[in-house]
């Protein structure tokens, strides 16, 4: 541990075992160690169940109707990979999808009058759809076809919009579109959390529907994907990269303290020893002093014996309530897998109710969702503080990442990654480069 690394990183949630996957990759010599005796942090999956009931303070054992406990990989933090997103190309750049199999979501589904609708994903859908009338579903045709043509490159498909102006409200205005597909289009198409998108320039709004289109078309059912065994295969799968490069991995290792010199990080200590570096990339947990609470998420996680009941009797989906429809400022969202993933005893259901904390009462705020569930055969509540770095870390060469917010899907993940490495390289994150530097070692495929 005595040496001199070039990037320590500290945590291995998600955003950093990519990370260091990445530098290893990029030729850079990276120790990685974590407090916990197991990797993942806050996005860890817990297995076995005993284990579950231990960390959220339940009196007793399991009872025997939920099955062997080595059976269950119960997620932490729900979330969903979009097929065409940039986790996906993560994946495959890095061929980190040798480590794991996925199975697609069966469903994404939206919070209407108290009544759950599948989200259409196709034109034939979106025409026998309950949740817009017939000149609606003319109109949101359109619309699509508008998205699916529009080119950045191209003003010919811009149609007398200007992408870096024109407002997203005003977008839905030309398509006079309703309030109810407004709802459905920002928050299960573009998955926005809130309304603060439609006052500003549509370009962004464009593309995430974009992104959920031709995820969709990558395997139909609908645009996510979930990995076998649980999100905990994610980080592990990474932090094999890193180890196939030359990556240093080290659990339950205690973190006494990151010495910084003339405010510049040069060490971290740890068992009395001092390993030096250049920079250093962590979570939050280890730099409570440079870190800002912005919020909370509430998370509970809800083991049932049933399918969700109007899903079609789904093995895994989502469900979106948007905040119009509960008079809420941000979503709820459900996001629901089970024993046909690898994460739960046979029969049993696993499904994850998540949103942003608004009141005192956060428990109170997703009752509509839990009603969605109902019979529960056992609840584990849990609220997260949400905390952002304080500096952008140029000065001090610590790259603190974010927590990770109530979305069930990863782009805001990655974009904290790209973000966080063109602070620490000044220069853009580049799936092109990664993919010849792979190429370099490995040779072509």
């Amino acid at each position: 541990m005595n040496e001199e690394y070039d990037v320590i990183v500290l945590g291995t949630g998600l955003t950093e075992c990519i990370l260091s996957g990445i530098m290893s990759v990029n030729g850079k010599k990276v120790l990685h160690m974590d407090q916990n005796p197991y990797y993942g942090g806050e996005s860890a999956s817990i297995t076995p169940l005993e284990d579950l009931y231990k960390r959220f303070k339940l009196p007793g054992q399991p009872p025997a109707s939920m099955g062997r406990g080595r059976d269950w990989n119960v997620d932490l933090i729900p979330k969903f990979l979009m097929a065409n997103g940039q986790l996906v190309k993560m994946l495959l750049y890095t061929e980190v999808t040798r480590y794991m199999d996925f199975k697609v979501i069966e469903g994404s589904f939206v919070y209407k009058g108290g009544k759950i609708y599948k989200v259409p994903s196709t034109e034939a859908e979106a025409l026998a759809s309950s949740l817009m009338g017939l000149f609606e579903k003319r109109r949101f045709r359109k619309f699509l076809v508008y998205v699916a043509n529009f080119d950045e490159k191209d003003p010919r498909t811009f149609e007398g919009i200007d992408p870096k102006k024109t407002s997203m409200r005003d977008v839905y205005k030309k398509f006079d579109l309703g309030q109810d597909v407004i709802d459905f289009t920002g928050h299960s198409l573009a998955l926005y959390r809130t309304d603060d998108y439609l006052d500003q320039p549509c370009y962004d709004t464009i593309n995430r529907i974009k992104l959920y289109s031709e995820s969709l078309a990558r395997y139909g059912k609908s645009p996510y994907l979930y990995p076998l065994y649980g999100l905990g295969e994610l980080p592990q799968g990474f932090a094999r990269l890193s180890a196939i490069y030359g990556g240093t991995y080290m659990l339950n290792k205690p973190i006494e303290e990151i010495i910084v010199q003339n405010g510049k990080v040069v060490g971290v200590k740890s068992e009395g020893e001092i390993a030096r570096c250049k920079q250093l990339i962590c979570d939050p947990s280890y730099v409570k002093d440079r870190v800002e609470k912005v919020g909370q998420v509430i998370r509970v996680i809800c083991i049932l014996s049933h399918p969700i009941k109007n899903t079609n009797d789904a093995n895994s989906c989502q469900i979106i309530i948007p905040q119009n429809q509960v008079n809420r400022k941000s979503d709820i969202y459900v996001c629901m897998i089970s024993f046909a993933h690898n994460v739960a005893a046979q029969g049993k259901y696993i499904a994850i109710v998540s949103t942003t904390v608004e009141t005192k009462e956060p428990e109170k705020e997703i009752r509509p969702a839990l009603e969605l569930l109902e019979p529960i055969e056992q609840k584990f509540v849990s609220i997260s503080d949400l905390f952002v770095p304080k500096d952008l870390g140029t000065e001090s060469q610590i790259f603190i990442s974010r927590a990770y917010d109530a979305t069930t899907h990863f782009e805001t993940t990655c974009d904290d990654i790209k973000d966080i490495y063109k602070r620490m390289t000044g220069s853009e994150f580049d799936f092109e480069e990664m993919k010849r530097k792979k190429n370099d070692i490995y040779g072509e495929d």
